[in-house]
């Protein structure tokens, strides 16, 4: 089976992951998504990071692009990985591969580190009451993302699409 692993990341967190992936699958090719030039596997993994609840644009312009594949993805948020959020964008993702026809066979999230420059964002842009705003629930929430991808993240992602793909055969 013809595999590709690819990714958009930021900070680093979702290239961490997408090593993890390619140390289950290690003949799939890995590419940064803007590497990509063919769409031409069986199977087609995406890594993104979450911006607005949502695959990043630099991934979202790339999933629009894929048609009729069996697909699986991959992605790190700032919040907790157990999270009605990263439900939600579980499920938006899922949805928009689905959107072009596209067999969504599995999925994987971890918590990554937020880029520190957003939460000094967040800091400004948002009173103390808000979600979003520099509040103890929030500042626990970031704290405890900057420790992430951690070894068990990347080891858990592994298992996962070792797992993913004996089921495929």
């Amino acid at each position: 089976m013809k595999v590709l692993i690819t990714y958009s990341t930021l900070t680093g967190n979702t290239k961490k992951i997408a090593n993890s992936v390619k140390d289950a699958i290690q003949n799939a090719d890995l590419l940064d998504i803007s590497e990509v030039n063919t769409l031409d596997y069986d199977l087609i993994i995406i890594g993104t990071w979450i911006d607005k609840g949502s695959a990043d644009n630099k991934a979202l312009n790339f999933i629009k692009t894929i048609k009729n594949k069996k697909t699986a993805f991959f992605f790190t948020l700032g919040a907790y990985a157990n999270s009605e959020h990263s439900k939600n964008c579980n499920n938006k993702i899922t949805e928009i591969l689905k959107e072009n026809n596209n067999e969504v066979i599995g999925s994987f999230h971890c918590q990554g580190a937020i880029d520190p420059k957003l939460i000094e964002q967040m800091k400004k842009m948002f009173p103390a009451d808000h979600h979003h705003g520099a509040n103890p629930e929030s500042l626990k929430r970031w704290g405890d993302a900057s420790t992430h991808p951690d070894v068990n993240d990347e080891r858990n992602a592994k298992e996962y699409f070792e797992n993913l793909i004996k089921k495929l055969g």
